[in-house]
């Protein structure tokens, strides 16, 4: 019987701790954009410019860039920067992938620009605003990992084929959630695409 309510005890705290990370993460400013289309395939966005912290990694796969990049970055938004600042972490973390290597970006909260946000002591960081874009967009759940980011790239990649639609650059991966969130994980891939509104 003690079994059973240490058992339960444990089974309570793991809800309760993992409905605070989520909600946690609810709470976490995401990165702007406006959605221009939605269906049951794909939905396409436009990002404006927004202010980014972006690493080069020589890593070509997920799981490498995941665990170069983070740990800068994470160092640089927790006070690793000229004025000792801590800067909230938003949503999503941003890589970009290819077979010459990749790039891992935070999107650095809406008050910031380029000229008052801290310069970070690590000078490998590139502080830049990125270019608005049209961005085509494929969600899937769960962990990321290079198997599924492939499968997914490759699907929106057929859809796009399919509709006709211009791919204008490489695929981006999209990740919404830290690593102890285990329930309602939010991925993407995102494409940059050609789009005409009118």
């Amino acid at each position: 019987m003690k079994a059973l309510y240490i058992f339960l005890g444990l089974c309570a705290i793991y809800i309760i701790f993992q409905s605070f990370v989520t909600n946690s993460a609810v709470k976490t400013e995401k990165q702007k954009y406006r959605t221009v289309l939605k269906d049951d395939e794909l939905e396409i966005r436009y990002y404006p410019s927004a202010t980014m912290a972006t690493v080069y990694s020589s890593a070509t796969n997920y799981k490498s860039v995941a665990n170069s990049g983070f740990g800068k970055l994470a160092r640089f938004i927790f006070g690793g920067n000229k004025e000792n600042e801590r800067i909230a972490m938003t949503a999503p973390v941003r890589m970009n992938m290819s077979e010459k290597g990749a790039e891992m970006s935070f999107v650095m909260p809406t008050k910031y620009n380029e000229s008052n946000l801290p310069k970070p002591n690590d000078e490998s960081i590139r502080i830049h605003e990125s270019a608005p874009q049209y961005a085509a967009i494929i969600s899937f759940s769960g962990y990321a990992n290079d198997e599924k980011i492939t499968l997914y790239k490759n699907k929106i990649l057929q859809i796009l084929s399919k509709r006709n639609i211009k791919v204008t650059g490489n695929y981006t991966f999209l990740g919404y959630n830290a690593p102890y969130q285990m329930i309602a994980r939010i991925n993407e891939i995102a494409i940059p695409i050609e789009w005409n509104e009118q």
